[in-house]
C-alpha cells in the first residue's frame, strides 16, 4: 500500500467516525433531554413506571429521525459517493 493510499484510508476512517457522531447526535441529544424531563416528572410525582420513561423517548426520537432524516441521509450519501469515487481512483 502506498503512503497516499494509507493517508486516504486514515482520512476516510476519520471522516466516517465524524459522520457517525453527526448522525447519532440529534436522536441522542433529544433522548437525553426527554429522559431528563421525564425523570424530573417522575421524581415530582413519585410515579416510577418503566413505560413512562420509555414511550416518550421512543416517540420523540422517532419524530426527530423523521424530521432530520433527509438531512442526515444526504450527509451519508455524500460520504458514500466520495468514498466510492476515491476507491475508484486506485485502479
Amino acid at each position: 500500500m502506498t503512503p497516499a493510499a494509507g493517508e486516504l484510508v486514515l482520512h476516510a476512517a476519520r471522516e466516517g467516525l465524524l459522520l457517525v457522531l453527526l448522525l447519532s447526535g440529534p436522536p441522542l441529544l433529544v433522548s437525553l433531554a426527554v429522559g431528563l424531563l421525564v425523570g424530573i416528572f417522575q421524581s415530582a410525582t413519585q410515579l416510577h413506571d418503566q413505560t413512562i420513561s420509555f414511550v416518550p423517548k421512543l416517540a420523540v426520537v422517532t419524530l426527530t429521525l423523521i424530521a432530520t432524516g433527509p438531512l442526515l441521509g444526504a450527509q451519508l450519501v455524500r460520504f458514500s459517493q466520495a468514498l466510492f469515487a476515491a476507491a475508484a481512483g486506485f485502479r
